[in-house]
């Protein structure tokens, strides 16, 4: 069953890894990230969960979810890796709300979350961050400039204990929490940020930062 997730779930068995995001927009650098997953941790698929609305980052300078759709479906050019409105359609925007909804919806599937190493440095910054690794794996990707301090901070440091090589995700059932583990990869110097100030530069607009962190909610 490889077909886009209802919002009603299905009965598919299979492992998948869930790469969510604001997708604003998505890039290469994701397809990366989504591919080197897969290889890595043996998964089924991948899915490029684009967020209705992340709590964290900033409304202006967010394109419509539409056109963050459009573009996370252009990237997954691999039959493997699907663009996916899941959280739209379940009303969510945090993520152990979407974990939660989706275990009960797809009661067979197995989910890794999947974040770049920028991601697990902001980690703490989550709703019921440490709630997350009850039920779900977690695959740290590297990510230039992030990696080290990552893997140094504080999610790193609470979470060390169940720090485990990329085999021990393939497991359907922890004794003590799910395990985590960083997925040594080539990195991808691209980001969303610097393609929104590329393209505002392209047509003489002024271009606004915002936080490089894909999925801070």
């Amino acid at each position: 069953m490889n077909g886009q997730p209802g919002r009603f779930g299905d009965g598919r068995r299979q492992r998948i890894g869930l790469l969510g995001g604001s997708f604003n927009p998505a890039h290469a650098g994701h397809a990366h990230v989504a591919l080197a997953a897969l290889r890595a941790l043996r998964l089924d698929q991948v899915w490029l969960m684009v967020s209705p609305g992340n709590p964290l980052k900033p409304v202006q300078g967010m394109a419509p979810f539409a056109a963050r759709l459009a573009s996370a479906r252009h990237v997954a050019r691999d039959a493997r890796i699907m663009a996916s409105d899941i959280e739209q359609r379940l009303n969510s925007r945090y993520t152990y709300r979407t974990l939660d909804l989706l275990r009960r919806r797809f009661p067979r599937a197995r989910f890794v979350l999947i974040l770049g190493a920028d991601n697990l440095t902001q980690l703490p910054r989550w709703q019921r961050w440490q709630d997350i690794l009850r039920h779900t794996p977690l695959a740290v990707l590297p990510r230039p400039g992030y990696s080290r301090a990552a893997l140094r901070g504080r999610a790193a440091a609470v979470l060390a204990h169940r720090r485990r090589r990329a085999a021990a995700l393939q497991a359907s059932r922890w004794t003590a929490g799910a395990p985590w583990c960083f997925v040594p990869a080539a990195e991808r110097a691209i980001s969303a940020t610097a393609i929104r100030a590329a393209s505002a530069k392209a047509r003489g607009l002024p271009h606004q930062t915002d936080d490089p962190v894909e999925l801070t909610k």
